[in-house]
């Protein structure tokens, strides 16, 4: 079965950072993993990777480890190697200037100040490639921005956590199998943070 899309997650490999705001794309893809019999596997270190089947569509999901700053480096080799267009390259990461639980799927765009995105962008030479937001914002107050992304979820927050996660990986799901059109008008809906959420 030749690959057809290639979702990759982003996220900073190892224990310290396993449950912080910024490894919300590797919660995804391993979320997918677990739910349509994926196994992991390391390729060389770079990256991990688990191949999936979508409703009869081949689908690699991708965990590079090469942390958030060089994900890039762990994609662009993999994208080649595979042949896969950039319009079936799905970028999945958190983002800082949504709500706690939104979501934001696109065809395209700018790094929006993400270190993740801006080493793909640059290593695949295009900002022509479909990506996944998930809100983790607002940063409150007096909160440096790098700091908040590599703390972990309140206590709190990990229900809409956990929701948000499920509607991601239905979203990726939908993209792959309904086109990107119709999974944006399906899970791009505005959703406000909690009360009392940071």
């Amino acid at each position: 079965m030749a690959l057809e899309y290639l979702v990759a997650g982003l996220g900073n490999p190892g224990d310290r950072y396993r449950d912080t705001r910024h490894n919300l794309g590797f919660r995804v893809v391993e979320t997918l993993a677990r739910a349509r019999g994926g196994r992991w596997r390391e390729q060389g270190r770079h990256r991990r990777l688990a191949r999936i089947d979508v409703a009869g569509r081949d689908v690699l999901l991708v965990e590079p480890l090469t942390f958030m700053n060089l994900s890039g480096d762990a994609l662009r080799p993999l994208v080649d190697a595979e042949s896969v267009p950039l319009n079936r390259v799905l970028v999945v990461c958190d983002d800082i200037a949504l709500p706690l639980g939104q979501l934001r799927l696109r065809p395209a765009g700018s790094d929006g100040g993400h270190n993740g995105l801006v080493s793909v962008i640059e290593r695949l030479d295009s900002r022509d490639f479909p990506r996944l937001r998930l809100g983790v914002g607002p940063v409150p107050p007096r909160v440096d921005a790098a700091e908040f992304v590599l703390a972990e979820f309140l206590p709190e927050e990990e229900g809409v956590v956990d929701e948000m996660v499920t509607a991601a990986t239905e979203c990726v799901v939908a993209w792959a199998t309904d086109g990107i059109d119709r999974a944006m008008g399906r899970y791009n809906a505005r959703k406000e943070p909690p009360a009392g959420a940071a």
